[in-house]
Parts: structure tokens; sequence; C-alpha cells
């Protein structure tokens, strides 16, 4: 999945690379499910962090942070795999090539989209 630079280094999830595009698939799911999968993690962990502090003095703070903190991170990974082969299943059936810095707005932009639902009242109305 990686692409190889002209040195023979690989490039792993870098923005800047002159003339990559992600064409197959396979990589456009990847990259943008890693940086769902990134910035999910960024978001969970900044969370916990701020769960264990206002929790420190419950008698059972850390279990209900680790629980919660867990269930939010395992529900946000699924949905990233299906939205991110939603995503990537568009752009290959529209031949078209995906740019990494897209597959970058396109992950961070999951994670948003997610958030802005999770704390509007959309679901409750379904």
């Amino acid at each position: 999945f990686p692409s190889r630079g002209g040195d023979g280094r690989q490039q792993v999830l870098s923005l800047w690379v002159h003339g990559t595009t992600l064409q197959h698939f396979t990589e456009m799911w990847y990259w943008v499910f890693l940086w769902c999968l990134f910035s999910s993690l960024f978001l969970h962990g900044a969370v916990g962090l701020l769960m264990l502090v206002m929790l420190q003095r419950h008698k059972r703070g850390r279990l209900i942070t680790v629980v919660l903190v867990s269930a939010g991170f395992l529900a946000s990974l699924s949905g990233g795999v299906i939205t991110s082969a939603a995503v990537a299943g568009v752009y290959r059936v529209a031949g078209k090539d995906m740019a990494p810095l897209e597959a970058l707005l396109l992950g961070v932009g999951q994670t948003c989209l997610s958030i802005i639902i999770s704390f509007s009242r959309v679901l409750a109305t379904l």
C-alpha cells in the first residue's frame, strides 16, 4: 500500500509526494481509513484524559473512563471502515484518482462528521 519514493524509501502517509495519486480501491480505502483512525485516536485520547481528570475522585472513575472510551473508539472504528470503503468505492466507480491530501481531508472529515452527528439531536428524531 505505501508508495515508494525515488530513492527507494517508503512514503507512508506523506501528503506532498510529487506525482503520487491513489488509483486503486484498496489504496484509497487504506489511506482514508488511516487518517480517520488517527484523528479518532487523537480525539478519544484527549477525551479520555479529560474524563480521567474529571472523574479522578469517583470510586470507579478509571473503569468508567476505559469502558466509555473503548466503546466510543470501537464504534467510530467500525464506522470508519464502512464509510472509508464507501468513499473509495465512489472514487473508483467515478474513475477518479485521489490525492493524498484528499484522503487526509476525507478521513478527518469523517471524524468531524461523527462528532457533529453525535452531539446533534438528529439521531433522536429518526
